[in-house]
């Protein structure tokens, strides 16, 4: 293989790997801390991009800004949505059993698709690259690597070095690793356990809608985006373990590398390749690469 090809996969599955971490880390978050399985968090990585799509031209219209001052506005407002959904329906599931868990956030899936329909329609629809990411990057004599894609691996890679230090270095991390450790002796410490969840949620799903928002260019905004980014995520936590945000981070960057050179080598079986790593990795450690 030509060296300009393989750097261009290579970067190609570095930017999908940290993309697919972004999304993850929401999922593992609320998965391995709050202990419920949320089948609507790939509607959270549709709704940030349906969000870019419709917002970037009134942000531009009414306070002047452009595709990021979008991004910004699309992730507070991810944030107030996860909030106002943990309390009036997560809040509910904590004690629940799973299927329970499984059959109402299947049912936001559906409520969420709905309401994509009545408000965007169901076309597929294009976010403009912003005119200073438009650019490309020459590699070798012939081949270049389009701007944009470095900008989404900046972006994923300063937004999990935020996440590592939040986790390891604030109270607010401590409070978090305490409670996917045990939640009972953090709540006999004083501390409100329903607030942290509130926070917890509403930071997994500005993870989920900021990866959409940035994603959108690159991939199109179309009705049921978030249910293939959904199935990803999940093997992606369950390979890097549940609840490690580490691990979570590992795992992605695997997936995002067989997958990639999966689709260049083996075509064919490119669409179990991930799934054949995830056997292979629970067949010698059940409990994924790393423990929370």
């Amino acid at each position: 293989m030509d060296p300009a090809i393989l750097l261009i996969q290579c970067l190609n599955a570095v930017q999908y790997g940290l993309l697919l971490f972004l999304v993850a880390s929401g999922l593992t978050l609320i998965f391995g801390i709050m202990g419920i399985i949320n089948l609507a968090h790939g509607s959270f990585y549709m709704i940030g991009a349906y969000m870019a799509f419709a917002l970037q031209p009134l942000v531009a219209q009414y306070l002047g800004g452009g595709f990021v001052l979008t991004v910004l506005v699309c992730v507070v407002l991810a944030t107030v949505l996860g909030y106002f959904l943990e309390w009036a329906f997560y809040s509910y599931l904590y004690t629940r059993e799973h299927l329970q868990q499984v059959l109402m956030t299947y049912g936001l899936i559906l409520v969420f698709e709905e309401l994509r329909s009545i408000i965007v329609g169901n076309d597929v629809h294009g976010v403009p690259v912003p005119s200073w990411l438009t650019g490309s990057v020459r590699l070798g004599d012939v081949m270049t690597y389009p701007v944009y894609r470095l900008f989404i691996s900046l972006v994923c890679i300063l937004v999990a070095a935020l996440m590592f230090w939040v986790l390891t270095r604030t109270r607010l991390g401590m409070m978090i690793r305490a409670g996917a450790s045990n939640r009972e002796m953090i709540n006999s410490l004083g501390i409100d356990i329903n607030r942290l969840f509130r926070i917890v949620f509403a930071i997994g799903v500005a993870l989920a809608a900021l990866a959409g928002a940035i994603a959108a260019p690159v991939s199109s905004v179309y009705p049921g985006m978030g249910n293939a980014v959904l199935i990803i995520c999940f093997v992606v936590v369950v390979i890097g373990g549940i609840g490690s945000i580490k691990g979570a981070f590992l795992a992605a960057m695997l997936v995002g590398f067989v997958d990639t050179f999966g689709q260049v080598f083996f075509p064919a079986a490119a669409g179990v390749m991930v799934y054949l790593l995830m056997a292979a990795i629970l067949l010698f450690k059940p409990e994924g690469l790393f423990k929370h």
